[in-house]
């Protein structure tokens, strides 16, 4: 299992929408808007490695108000 925390950097205006559109992605396990230097921050479970890469890259890049992302990665 694979774990990873990912910041989002969300359009002004569009922090809710986005996080709606987030909650509903598949692997997300998490999601909530936060208060700081990003928007959102988001658990996502997967089998792998690769599985947690395409969450991001092929899922929430894609979405609609999401500007930036930053992937943390969970060792335990």
């Amino acid at each position: 299992m694979t774990i990873a925390f990912i910041l989002v950097d969300s359009e002004v205006g569009k922090i809710k929408s986005t996080l709606e559109q987030i909650k509903q992605t598949k692997g997300v396990k998490e999601a909530y808007s936060i208060a700081g230097e990003k928007d959102i921050i988001v658990k996502v479970e997967s089998e792998d490695f690769q599985g947690t890469a395409e969450a991001v890259t092929k899922n929430i890049h894609k979405i609609n108000g999401v500007k930036d992302t930053v992937t943390f990665f969970a060792f335990e």
